[in-house]
């Protein structure tokens, strides 16, 4: 993986923005439901400039973000630092998804957002991230969705693009900060996350239905709630949640005393 630093003026525009927004809040929301308690322990794995990471410290929780990227870690804290709802500071840690300095630790919670699409293979970083879940906590992982590959090109009018990325059936196109991103099907993904002891929950599409439209759109505020909630509503269907650009899937570790 790289030091996405050199990236993350444009990852930050794009978070403000209401295509970025979606994205944030949706998980967000599936994710506050999902946490075990009140108070929960959260590893926020590729944490970036810290957007999840201080919506789930502000909601109480206490969480620690990691990114191997210095760059990233420091506009975090920052972010933390100047947040006025952040009452309880997170931690940040710099290291790598490939050598978790989380010996023993279990967490209520392990978030990995973003990550990996950057990544040949997903197997060996879900076993890392699985040995981390607590019993009865989450595994929240938030990738591209392998399944529509080609639909934004073919919104956007990229239409020879898209017929090559459809037909050839690849697992990589371009992401929004315009870097080569791999793709993962959501039923694969469950299936390592009970190779590796956990429970899949249902998952859901994220952004199927305003993928297409640039970092521009700008919608009020009535506007952007009505197109959450479309989107909330569609994330959990198919064929739209198949169409979403990204996939959040998560699943549990049962509570001692239970099996799955």
């Amino acid at each position: 993986m790289s030091d996405f630093s050199s990236v993350g003026a444009a990852y930050a525009a794009h978070s403000r923005g209401a295509r970025g927004r979606l994205r944030h809040d949706m998980v967000a929301r599936r994710l506050l439901d999902e946490l075990p308690c009140p108070r929960a322990r959260v590893l926020d794995v590729g944490c970036g400039d810290g957007e999840m990471t201080l919506r789930l410290a502000a909601a109480g929780h206490r969480v620690t973000g990691l990114d191997s990227s210095s760059g990233m870690l420091r506009a975090a804290a920052e972010r933390a630092a100047a947040d006025p709802l952040v009452s309880e500071r997170p931690v940040f840690v710099e290291a790598d998804l490939r050598s978790l300095p989380f010996t023993g630790a279990r967490f209520d919670a392990v978030c990995c957002h973003g990550v990996l699409m950057y990544l040949d293979k997903p197997a060996g970083a879900v076993a890392r991230l699985a040995t981390l879940v607590a019993p009865g906590g989450v595994l929240s992982i938030l990738t591209k969705n392998r399944r529509a590959i080609g639909l934004r090109e073919a919104l956007r009018g990229r239409y020879r693009a898209a017929c090559d990325l459809i037909t050839s059936g690849t697992d990589t196109s371009v992401g929004s900060l315009g870097l080569p991103t791999r793709g993962d099907d959501p039923d694969e993904l469950n299936r390592l996350a009970r190779e590796n002891g956990l429970v899949p929950l249902p998952w859901q599409g994220v952004r199927a239905l305003h993928d297409h439209l640039p970092d521009s759109w700008a919608p009020d505020e009535e506007a952007y709630a009505a197109a959450l909630e479309a989107e909330w509503t569609a994330s959990w269907h198919s064929p739209f949640r198949d169409m979403g650009r990204q996939v959040h899937v998560l699943a549990r570790r049962e509570p001692v005393g239970r099996t799955p």
